[in-house]
């Protein structure tokens, strides 16, 4: 199996890190989180990678090389501008390899976890999908009390009450066929990629998944992931 790490974004909530180094290049722990993610994913066995490159791609591109140095092998497709989380995949489309009809592995590029990417890719074949999407239960606790009327009168309050909802935890199972579903030098997200195959009457499917899970989005997000990965080495 093939994975795809999509690399590409500016990293604005990371400013002013992100303004000279991408994010994935921003280290967490001793190495820059996308070595991180590399390195995890050869553990599971994923040696062939595609790295969607945009913002400071040569940065990206100068660092990992061809990947042999942590014994994977690594190409590139870089966006000429921002594609979303689902647009680079078009680019992708066109640099398989031909005759291989695997289907990929694809994720963000800022997210830690100890989810096994063959575990996920039986889900995704025993359920016959076209797309898998990993998903999370997310608790989101309200700032405000919400109030409950009917008319003009108060039925109920609960003080900021937690709802949990289902979410996407950035890493999918995309077969070969759904990339013909991709606009071609488009910004075109994962939601719009979802959407679009349910209306086409393909089968997509939900991978719940409740392991080690952080996705590096604020500063406050990078000094967590470094301290979690130092507790580990403790």
């Amino acid at each position: 199996m093939r994975a795809v790490v999509l690399a590409g974004g500016r990293g604005v909530r990371l400013r002013p890190l992100t303004y000279t180094i991408p994010k994935p290049l921003l280290p967490v722990g001793e190495r820059p989180i996308l070595e991180e993610i590399i390195v995890r994913l050869k553990r599971a066995g994923v040696a062939d990678i595609t790295v969607a490159v945009g913002y400071r791609a040569e940065l990206i591109e100068t660092y990992f090389r061809d990947g042999a140095q942590l014994g994977v092998r690594i190409a590139y497709v870089r966006e000429a501008q921002p594609l979303g989380t689902a647009g680079p995949l078009a680019l992708v489309r066109d640099e398989l390899p031909p005759g291989d009809g695997a289907p990929l592995l694809v994720m963000n590029g800022d997210i830690l976890t100890d989810l096994d990417p063959n575990d996920l890719a039986a889900y995704h074949a025993r359920g016959g999908y076209a797309l898998t999407v990993v998903t999370r239960q997310f608790p989101l606790t309200h700032p405000y009390g919400v109030i409950t009327v009917e008319g003009d009168r108060i039925t109920a309050i609960v003080e900021k009450p937690t709802v949990t909802d289902t979410v996407s935890a950035g890493v999918y199972v995309v077969e070969r066929r759904v990339l013909a579903h991709i606009p071609a030098g488009q910004y075109f997200d994962m939601p719009d990629l979802v959407n679009r195959l349910i209306a086409a009457g393909e089968p997509v499917g939900a991978y719940p998944f409740e392991g080690e899970w952080i996705a590096i989005d604020r500063i406050e997000q990078l000094e967590d992931a470094a301290r979690t990965l130092a507790q580990r080495q403790d």
